[in-house]
């Protein structure tokens, strides 16, 4: 399902999914797939999404994050 509230914030913040991807220190196609709903970030780069955006994680992206100690991190 496709996360409009992180789109929408990052659209916000005028940046570009590529701007987005290097203050994260990831690449353009994490963004993407976060943006998408084809992925998840890990719970520790949800939170400095959140930082960036000014936006709480429970509104861009609810109970969906990716429990870092059980999944590989992507990005």
């Amino acid at each position: 399902m496709r996360n409009d509230h992180l789109a929408k914030a990052r659209h916000q913040k005028n940046l570009s999914q590529s701007e987005l991807a290097e203050k994260l220190g990831c690449s353009k196609q994490a963004v993407s797939n976060w943006e998408t709903g084809y992925s998840n970030p890990p719970l520790k780069m949800a939170l400095k999404i959140s930082e960036i955006l000014d936006r709480d994680v429970d509104y861009l992206f609810g109970k969906k994050v990716q429990d870092s100690q059980t999944k590989k991190e992507v990005c």
